[in-house]
């Protein structure tokens, strides 16, 4: 029995041609192969999760090399850019807009780019690239391959940035709230901020290097002009880079702030807690002593006794008190 070929239609998730006579066309399954073999520029965005996006891959660009192809459908990623000829392998990372995911859980973009075709493959959606999509139906966006990967770079740049200036500003009112001694449970907040920050570190170091890369080792359809934008986005990143460092140190200050409070909150608990001991123990002891019932005990027959007591106990108490704050103890 022959063996059904594998459907392709749903391996594409969208696909333009950039320029020529059909720029801003949106390609179908069928039409991409023929324009990424051919002269004008092409751009298609593959589902990495479809089971048939390898096959895909090793039927249409089989004239690539094998370890470009590799690079593409590698399971596990790391943001890198190599130089293949006037080819780039370019994988990046981008924060993670899908629904109930953590943000900081960065998506994977994986490109082959050259200025005849650009393939790029995601697991999970990428806003950049939704984005681009969406200007290139509308008549705009980028019309070689230096521009793609000037206007990628640049939003993905944007919305990282953007997520660390709310993680910023969560620290900056943490800080506020530890300093001012807010009553709240805190540090799981502390704990979560410094999380973040490392994984975004974690994931933007090398992304960073990357981008340092290119800019010493860059093919050359990228201009003058496309390298500047890059150096703006790259300078971006080591803000992003540092700040994530500083956040580091940061909470572990505020930690420490925090820590100091508790601690002082509880020594000034137990002073007050040792006053008190301390001005009623004397006090224990007397009660103690004339509450037996034994005979003989003074006072037991005089109407007065009790009050006589009594003041005899604040006596006593004023005496402490005296002696409490002559030493500096309160």
């Amino acid at each position: 029995m022959q063996e059904l070929a594998p459907r392709f239609d749903d391996v594409i998730q969208t696909g333009f041609a950039l320029n020529g006579d059909g720029r801003g066309k949106a390609l179908s399954p069928g039409e991409a192969p023929a324009l990424l073999r051919g002269e004008e520029l092409g751009w298609v965005h593959l589902r990495a999760h479809h089971p048939d996006t390898p096959a895909w891959i090793v039927e249409n660009l089989s004239y690539l090399d094998p370890t470009i192809i590799d690079a593409l459908v590698a399971e596990e990623t790391r943001p890198r850019v190599t130089r293949v000829g006037e080819g780039l392998i370019v994988i990046l990372r981008g924060i993670n807009t899908v629904a109930g995911e953590d943000p900081e859980d960065m998506v994977s973009v994986r490109l082959w780019i050259d200025p005849r075709r650009i393939v790029s493959l995601s697991r999970r959606p990428v806003r950049a690239i939704e984005d681009i999509a969406a200007e290139l139906a509308a008549g705009h966006g980028p019309d070689d391959c230096a521009g793609f990967l000037v206007a990628l770079v640049e939003r993905l740049t944007y919305r990282i940035e953007s997520f660390w200036t709310g993680i910023d500003d969560e620290a900056d009112d943490l800080e506020e709230a530890v300093l001012d001694g807010a009553e709240k449970e805190l540090r799981g907040q502390l704990v979560e901020l410094r999380r973040r920050a490392i994984i975004l570190r974690r994931y933007l170091q090398p992304q960073r290097d990357a981008l340092r890369g290119l800019q010493a080792a860059h093919p050359g359809w990228l201009e003058p002009d496309d390298l500047r934008h890059l150096a703006e986005e790259l300078d971006a990143l080591e803000r992003v880079v540092e700040d994530a460092d500083a956040m580091r140190e940061r909470m572990a200050l505020v930690r420490d702030e925090l820590t100091g409070q508790q601690s002082e909150r509880l020594n000034r608990n137990m002073y007050m807690i040792s006053i008190l001991s301390a001005l009623f123990l004397p006090l224990g002891f007397l009660t103690g002593l004339f509450g037996i019932n034994l005979a003989g005990m003074p006072g037991a027959a005089h109407p007065g006794a009790f009050w006589i007591f009594v003041g005899g106990l604040a006596v006593v108490v004023t005496l402490q008190l005296a002696i409490l704050r002559r030493l500096r103890w309160i």
